[in-house]
């Protein structure tokens, strides 16, 4: 049976251009996640100032980039939600509130990680 995207190389390279496709639309569509983007791009030069090691750096970087995938979900499923229909739903607005739920959490993830690191910087 023939997968519609292809086996071995060729499917990873078209893999690869619907990444690219959904990067370009995440920044072009989504505001928050242009703003998330933005904060990561100005963290990820501090991440390198405020690390003690190579692991608390991965921990750093990890974090920032949970934001962005979480807004990539959570911008899938507002997308989703809106091609099936734009009419009030409360199944609707509960999805979409889910969504917001996790990137809420994913912040909150960063704000903590950061908050110790940047503690232990100016503490120790």
């Amino acid at each position: 049976m023939n997968k519609p995207n292809g086996s071995g190389f060729g499917r990873i390279l078209k893999a690869t251009e619907c990444s690219r496709k959904g990067f370009v639309a995440a920044w072009r569509f989504e505001a928050a996640f242009r703003q998330e983007a933005g904060l990561a791009i100005i963290m990820l030069p501090l991440s390198f100032w405020l690390a003690q090691s190579a692991q608390h750096w991965a921990l750093l970087v990890s974090v920032l980039l949970l934001v962005l995938i979480v807004e990539l979900l959570n911008s899938a499923i507002e997308t989703l939600t809106d091609r099936v229909s734009l009419e009030r739903h409360e199944l609707s607005g509960r999805a979409k509130d889910l969504g917001s739920a996790a990137v809420t959490l994913s912040l909150t993830v960063v704000s903590v990680v950061w908050g110790v690191a940047i503690y232990q910087k100016f503490a120790g």
